[in-house]
């Protein structure tokens, strides 16, 4: 889903300085092989996680942003502008950024989902599910939970796999009838990121209520043997 809603202007200079920071760090050899890795259609300037988080923290305090349209505004130019993967790495880190914590409302939800239809990738959306949409969902269920049980039976797979995940950090706040729901809805699809994410969730509750996550194992043979064993990996 595309956020349709009027763009504010993005702030140019924090965009024109993260690709300007992005070529200085740029390491052509690095490139090929990360590319490679993440089986991505979009090159890499070969920078590695730990200079481009340091060059995010750099540039986002010289190039504060004044209010919640110019932030996402600038989060939407980084992401559907970009030509480097790691232009839309620095639009994940500024979605995170501490300073805008409060900015942080279900009104989020149409940018986050257009991120994680239009990144369709697990290194994209497991960071969306796992840390927007899960603090979200923590803050607002009376909003969240909804979208949420619709996601999970979408024909998109990554909205489904985000429904599916997006509790991993709630621990003991789970909210069990939400997780039974959105996995009982994808029991029977096939696809790896699907089965996979299911056992992740599982294995991740289960570090808080191992018995919750025996019970529901032993209740559901449907599940398929991947998420069976992700599931049960700590009992």
């Amino acid at each position: 889903m595309t956020d349709t809603r009027e763009i504010a202007p993005a702030s140019t200079a924090l965009v024109a300085a993260v690709r300007a920071g992005l070529a200085e760090l740029a390491d052509p050899r690095k490139a090929p092989d990360m590319q490679r890795y993440m089986k991505s259609e979009m090159p890499f300037r070969g920078v590695p996680t730990p200079e481009r988080r340091a060059l995010g923290r750099r540039l986002f305090a010289e190039h504060p942003l004044s209010d919640v349209d110019a932030w996402r505004a600038t989060v939407l130019s980084l992401w559907r502008e970009a030509t480097f993967r790691e232009e839309r790495y620095l639009a994940l880190d500024l979605t995170g950024q501490r300073r805008y914590a409060g900015w942080q409302t279900p009104d989020l939800l149409p940018m986050y989902e257009e991120l994680v239809v239009t990144g369709a990738w697990w290194d994209f959306v497991d960071e969306i599910a796992g840390r927007r949409v899960g603090p979200l969902l923590q803050a607002h269920r009376p909003t969240v939970t909804p979208v949420m049980r619709r996601w999970a039976t979408d024909p998109d797979l990554w909205r489904r796999r985000t429904s599916i995940i997006c509790q991993l950090g709630a621990k003991e706040d789970t909210d069990t009838a939400l997780l039974t729901g959105c996995i009982e809805a994808n029991l029977d699809d096939r696809d790896f990121f699907i089965r996979k994410g299911i056992g992740w969730a599982l294995r991740q509750f289960a570090r808080v209520e191992p018995a919750w996550v025996r019970n529901f194992v032993d209740g559901h043979p449907a599940l398929s043997p991947l998420s069976r064993k992700e599931a049960t990996k700590h009992l």
